[in-house]
C-alpha cells in the first residue's frame, strides 16, 4: 500500500503535555536514564509479584526513582539542555533521595518508637519532598498541578481567612506536613499506591504490546476494515484511535502516534486539513474513555468508589461505544456532504494476510479482558497480559514481532518513562485529596451547589460540567480524573446521582478539556499534524464531538447505560439494556444530522429544529420520552424525503 506522507511533528507534538519538553539525551546521559528506567520497571514487577513488600515501603521507593526519571528526562524549562542533565538536576535528586531515605529509614521509628510524635528533623524532611515533588510535578505535568497544590497547601494553612461557606479552623503547619508526608493519607496516599500498582503494570503491559508491533496492527486492520468506506481515512482514525488510545491513555500522545498516520490518509482522500485533525484529536480524546485501561483512570475510580476494576470498565463499554458511533455518524455526514469516497483498493491491506502474520498479537488484550471478568485482580491480569504478549510475539510469523531480550529492555525503558507522568500527578494530587479530607470543603462545596442550583439536576449539572471543563485544561487523564473526583463528583452524589455515574460524568468532562477552547491540547497536537489553524481546528473538533457531550447527562439520568440499577430502581435486564443503545443510537444520529446540518441533503431550519428536539427526548430515559422522540424524528425524515424530492424533481440541488 502506499504509505502516507511523513511527519516530524509527533515528537514536538508530545512535549506539549509539559513544560520544558522532553529530553533527548545524549550518550553516557542516555544510558544512565535508561538504566534507571529498566530498574524502575523491574522493581515495579519484582513488589508486585513476587515480594511482600509493606505498601509505604513500595510507595517510598517506587516514588524514589520516579522523582530521579522526572529530573533526568524532564529539563527546569524550554532554554535548558536537552541532551544533558544540569548541576539543578543533580541537587534535585540528592534532595529527593535525602527525604525519601530519610522516611524509609525512620518509619517505624516516627510511629512505633515515639508514637507518631514528629520532630524538626522530620518536618525538615517533609518540607524538602513537598518541594522537590511539587518542582517534579512543574516539569512532568505541567504548571497548573503544583499551582492548585499549593493553593491546597495555602487553605490549610489560613482557612480562617477565607469567606463564606469556605472558610474553617486552619491548620498548623507542623500537622500538615505531618498528613502529607508521614501517614498514608497524602503524598503516600490510595492514588500513589493505584500507580505503583495497576497502573504501572498496565503501562508495562501497553510498553511490551507497543515493541511487538501490536501498534501497528491496530492501524492495518483499521484500514482493511473501514479504508473502503465513505470517508475511510476518518473512519480508520476513529477505529485506530480507539484501539491505541485505550491502551496508552494520552490523548496528546495517541494524536502523536496515530495522527502521524491517519492524518495524511484523511487530506489525501480531500478532507480539510482542519476537520482531519478534529477527527483525530476528537478520536484520539476518545481513547481516554475506552476500556480496558480508560488512561489508568478506571484504576483510581475503582480505589475511590470501592468497587472492582472489572465493573468500571464493563460500565464503560456502552458509553465509549456510543462516543465513537457519534463520532462515525458525524464523519459519515460530513463524507456523504463532501461527496468524498474511500481509498482505492490496491492501498488497502489485506486483512486475511494481516491476520496471518500478526493477529495473535490480539490474544493479549482477549487474555487481559478474560482474566478480568473471570474475577482475578487487574494486578493478576496485568501479569497476565505481558505474559501473553511475550508469548504471542513468538507466535507471529512476522520475525520482527517477537520479543527479544533487547525489547524487553526496551520495553522496561518505555514503561518507565510512560508512568512519569501519571505517577508524579498521582504523587502530587495527594496533597489536594489530603486536604480536601482535612477540611472537609469537598462535601462543604457538593451540598452548597446543590442548595444554590435549589435541587435542580439538569442545572447541577451543567454547573459540573463547566467546573470539570476548567479544572481539567491542561492535565494528562488520570491527574484531571483524581482533581474533579475530589472536587466535582461530590455534588453530583449530594444531588442522587448513583455514585458510579457521578464519577463517569466528572471524568467524561475533565477527558473532553481536550477538545474543548481554549485549552485543547489533543486539537492543538492534531492541528500541528494537520498544518492548519489551532483554534479552528479545536472548535471543528468541539462541533464534530458534540453528540458526545450529551452521553454524560445520559449516564447521569439514566446509569442503566452503565449497567447500573436506574434511581427509581429498575433493575438492569438484557431488554433495558438493548432498548437504551438503540433509543440513544438514534438519538446521535439525530443529533448528528442536525448538528452537521446533512441527511440526504442539506436540512431546512425546520427539519433541524425537529432533528434535535427528536434527538434530546430519545437520549431522555423513559417511555413516552421515547415514542415522542421517534415521531418527531420520523417526521422529520418523512418531511425532509418529500422536500428532497420535490426540489430535485423542479432540479433544484438539496
Amino acid at each position: 500500500m502506499t504509505k502516507p506522507e511523513s511527519t516530524t511533528a509527533a515528537p514536538a507534538a508530545l512535549d506539549k503535555e509539559a513544560g520544558g519538553g522532553v529530553r533527548s539525551l545524549s550518550d553516557p546521559y542516555r544510558k544512565v536514564a535508561a538504566a534507571v528506567a529498566v530498574l524502575f520497571s523491574v522493581f515495579a514487577i519484582y513488589t508486585n509479584g513476587l515480594s511482600n513488600i509493606q505498601e509505604i515501603y513500595r510507595n517510598l521507593i517506587f516514588l524514589g526513582l520516579l522523582l530521579i526519571l522526572t529530573f533526568f528526562f524532564y529539563p527546569a524549562g524550554e532554554k535548558s539542555r536537552k541532551d544533558r542533565f544540569g548541576p539543578a538536576d543533580y541537587l534535585f535528586i540528592l534532595l529527593a533521595a535525602a527525604g525519601l531515605c530519610y522516611l524509609l529509614v525512620n518509619y517505624t521509628t516516627i510511629h512505633v518508637d515515639r508514637g507518631s510524635q514528629p520532630i524538626m528533623v522530620d518536618y525538615i524532611f517533609a518540607g524538602i519532598t513537598i518541594i522537590v515533588l511539587l518542582e517534579a510535578a512543574r516539569r512532568a505535568v505541567g504548571i497548573f498541578i503544583p499551582v492548585l497544590c499549593l493553593i491546597a497547601i495555602v487553605y490549610a494553612l489560613f482557612g480562617t481567612y477565607f469567606p463564606w461557606i469556605f472558610g474553617h479552623a486552619g491548620f498548623s503547619l507542623e500537622r500538615l506536613l505531618y498528613r502529607l508526608y508521614m501517614t498514608t493519607e497524602g503524598v503516600l496516599g490510595l492514588t500513589l499506591s493505584t500507580a505503583s500498582t495497576f497502573i504501572v503494570m498496565f503501562i508495562l503491559f501497553g510498553a511490551f504490546l507497543s515493541v511487538s508491533g501490536a501498534t501497528q496492527l491496530f492501524n492495518d486492520l483499521a484500514l482493511a476494515i473501514a479504508g473502503r468506506k465513505r470517508g475511510g481515512p476518518a473512519q480508520v482514525a476513529v477505529i485506530s484511535s480507539a484501539l491505541t488510545g485505550s491502551l496508552s491513555g494520552s490523548a496528546v500522545a495517541n494524536v502523536a502516534t496515530t495522527g502521524a498516520f491517519t492524518i495524511p490518509l484523511m487530506k489525501s482522500i480531500g478532507l480539510k486539513p482542519k476537520f482531519a485533525g478534529a477527527v483525530e484529536a476528537a478520536a484520539s480524546t476518545g481513547g481516554m474513555i475506552m476500556p480496558p485501561i480508560m488512561g489508568a483512570a478506571a484504576f483510581i475510580m475503582a480505589g475511590f468508589l470501592g468497587i472492582s476494576y472489572t465493573t468500571v470498565i464493563l460500565a464503560a463499554i456502552i458509553p465509549s461505544f456510543l462516543y465513537y458511533i457519534a463520532l462515525i455518524f458525524a464523519i459519515d455526514l460530513e463524507a456523504k456532504k463532501q461527496g468524498l469516497k474511500g481509498i482505492s483498493k490496491e492501498n488497502i491491506p489485506n486483512v486475511v494476510q494481516i491476520l496471518k502474520d500478526r493477529g495473535v498479537l490480539l490474544i493479549p488484550i482477549i487474555v487481559v479482558i478474560g482474566t478480568l471478568l473471570a474475577g482475578k485482580t487487574a494486578l493478576f491480569a496485568g501479569f497476565a497480559g505481558i505474559g501473553s504478549v511475550i508469548v504471542a510475539s513468538w507466535l507471529t510469523r512476522d520475525k520482527s514481532s517477537r520479543i527479544t531480550f533487547k525489547k524487553t529492555i526496551e520495553a522496561f525503558i518505555e514503561g518507565g518513562k510512560g508512568t512519569i507522568q501519571v505517577g508524579i500527578a498521582c504523587a502530587a494530587i495527594g496533597i489536594i485529596i489530603c486536604v480536601v479530607t482535612m477540611t472537609g470543603v469537598g462535601s462543604t462545596l457538593a451540598y452548597n451547589i446543590v442548595e444554590l442550583t435549589g435541587g435542580a439536576l439538569w442545572l447541577i449539572l451543567i454547573v459540573v460540567m463547566l467546573t470539570c471543563i476548567v479544572l481539567s485544561m491542561g492535565l494528562p487523564s488520570t491527574a484531571l480524573y483524581i482533581v474533579v473526583a475530589v472536587t466535582a463528583a461530590p455534588a453530583l452524589v449530594e444531588a442522587g446521582v448513583n455514585p458510579i455515574a457521578a464519577h463517569f460524568f466528572v471524568f467524561w468532562f475533565g477527558a473532553l478539556s481536550n477538545i474543548t477552547p481554549p485549552v485543547a491540547l489533543a486539537s492543538y497536537t492534531a492541528a500541528g499534524l494537520a498544518g492548519a489553524n489551532a483554534m479552528k481546528t479545536s472548535w471543528e473538533a468541539l462541533r464534530i464531538s458534540l453528540p458526545g457531550f450529551i452521553i454524560p447527562f445520559m449516564i447521569a439520568y439514566n446509569p442503566i447505560i452503565l449497567l447500573q440499577p436506574s434511581a427509581e430502581g429498575e433493575t438492569v435486564s438484557a431488554l433495558s439494556v438493548i432498548l437504551v443503545v438503540i433509543t440513544s443510537t438514534i438519538g446521535i444520529y439525530a443529533l448528528a444530522s442536525s448538528l452537521g446540518n446533512y441527511l440526504f441533503g442539506k436540512l431546512s431550519l425546520v427539519e433541524r429544529i425537529f432533528f434535535l428536539a427528536g434527538a434530546l427526548l430519545l437520549i431522555k430515559p423513559g417511555l413516552m420520552t421515547d415514542i415522542t422522540g421517534l415521531a418527531i424524528c420520523s417526521a422529520a425524515v418523512i418531511f425532509h424525503l418529500i422536500r428532497i424530492k420535490k426540489n430535485s424533481s423542479f432540479g433544484v440541488p438539496a
